[in-house]
């Protein structure tokens, strides 16, 4: 389980094009600096600097290959963050006190009366839901 710090850590280093781009070479095959270079078409220190942000994240380690060093990504890291978003994605979101009580005493509903819809729900079935609730 990834602790919030190094999941912000994570999504920070990934937040980077350049750095995504070559997160995606290196899931596909491992390369040293000057391969990642020529494949982002920047220079090889801008590669080890980025590479020094994603080393700091954990999501890319290095195997010394003789004089040069190879770079992969940690799929195991990737997948643990990838699964702290699904779950946050998937949060049920429970009812306000808005949605809770029947009556628009609270500052934000007196300005209409009613909530405002979020995309794709039907605002007369939410009402419907919640009177039914109150029974």
């Amino acid at each position: 389980m990834i602790i919030i710090p190094e999941l912000f850590e994570i999504l920070k280093s990934l937040s980077d094009e350049t750095r995504y781009h070559l997160i995606k070479l290196l899931l596909r095959h491992d390369y040293c600096v000057g391969a990642l270079a020529h494949h982002l078409g920047v220079s090889e220190s801008a590669v080890s600097q980025h590479l020094k942000i994603l080393r700091n994240a954990g999501i890319v380690k290095g195997d010394k290959r003789g004089y040069f060093t190879h770079y992969y990504v940690d799929r195991h890291l990737l997948k643990q963050a990838a699964k702290e978003l699904n779950e946050l994605a998937d949060l049920a979101q429970g009812l306000s006190e808005c949605h809770q009580s029947a009556s628009s005493k609270h500052s934000c509903c007196k300005k209409t009366g009613i909530t405002k819809d979020r995309p794709g729900e039907d605002h007369h079935q939410k009402s419907f839901m919640t009177d039914e609730t109150n029974l």
